[in-house]
């Protein structure tokens, strides 16, 4: 998509679609998803296209070097004054850079980082592969990539809880659909993103729903307060069980794919340090693991 047509959309999208219940569990279910597979802080993260900040703000809260890239300018405005709001010590922690994902490595000067994320991006683009390119280009070897995009199995669920059973049945055989955000947007298979990730040097690790019945609640017009503590925390926490277990995860209409880099060979010289986390945790780093999870859900407002 291209900047101007961003800036008409950047408050509905950071401000409303974020913070409703489901952009809410969105936002947890994904980083309790990420912290099963990345390092600890203070490890540096690339977040490609991401937007005003909501997935990666939490992490450089959390203790994390952020990196966020957006080519929109009225997104970035949107960080920047979300970023204003968070604590300074948060807020040196956090870098912003226009540029295309397309463009990443260019952008970021060649750095490499302990995870990648792309959340919400490839559904906007024609073809998914100049972009995933660079999201296995900028990863670190043993580091993490992480997609999270429009599930193609799953584009009659919306049509059917809309109630537009012509459309939904077309949808069976479709490979897009009009987002909720009034743009079209292309879906993909795990299958396909996987291969894609394989082929660059990634191996897929885990894949996982993000949101199933918040979605059909939406959907179906029920009345979820985002201002409910205990009801969101509740709603999260089903959501996150689900996103990891069959058949629940294959009905979610957004899926969660995480992948790793290969580890740099002996023979090969390597610029970037190993920072593979797929090793037997030490208690310590399991009680790290907890507080940092505790410190994302409470930016998210999720506890």
């Amino acid at each position: 998509m291209s900047d101007d047509s961003w800036a008409g959309l950047a408050d509905l999208f950071a401000d409303e679609a974020y913070g409703s219940v489901k952009g809410r569990v969105r936002t947890y279910v994904l980083h309790q998803q990420l912290l099963e597979h990345l390092p600890g802080p203070p490890a540096a993260v690339l977040d490609i296209g991401g937007g005003a900040g909501h997935q990666s703000f939490p992490l450089a809260h959390a203790g994390y070097e952020v990196t966020l890239l957006d080519p929109s300018a009225a997104m970035l405005d949107k960080a920047r004054q979300r970023l204003r709001r968070l604590p300074g010590e948060t807020q040196r922690r956090v870098t912003l850079v226009q540029a295309d994902g397309e463009n990443a490595d260019a952008a970021v000067n060649g750095q490499r980082f302990a995870a990648v994320l792309c959340h919400g991006v490839l559904g906007y683009l024609e073809h998914p592969e100049p972009l995933v390119d660079q999201l296995c280009r900028c990863t670190a070897a043993g580091g993490v990539v992480s997609i999270m995009t429009g599930n193609a199995k799953t584009l009659a669920v919306r049509p059917a809880l809309e109630r537009r059973w012509d459309d939904a049945l077309a949808a069976f055989d479709a490979t897009g659909e009009i987002g909720v955000l009034g743009v079209p947007t292309r879906a993909d298979t795990v299958e396909h993103l996987g291969a894609l990730m394989q082929s660059r040097g990634v191996k897929p690790l885990q894949w996982y729903g993000v949101w199933l019945f918040t979605d059909w609640l939406d959907f179906s017009g029920a009345e979820l307060d985002p201002e409910d503590a205990q009801q969101l925390a509740a709603i999260a926490a089903v959501e996150l069980e689900a996103s990891r277990r069959d058949p629940y995860r294959q009905l979610s209409r957004p899926f969660h794919l995480v992948g790793r880099k290969a580890r740099c060979e002996l023979s090969v010289r390597c610029h970037s340090q190993d920072v593979s986390a797929d090793r037997p945790q030490p208690t310590a780093y399991r009680r790290h693991a907890r507080r940092v999870s505790k410190a994302v859900a409470n930016a998210v407002h999720v506890s």
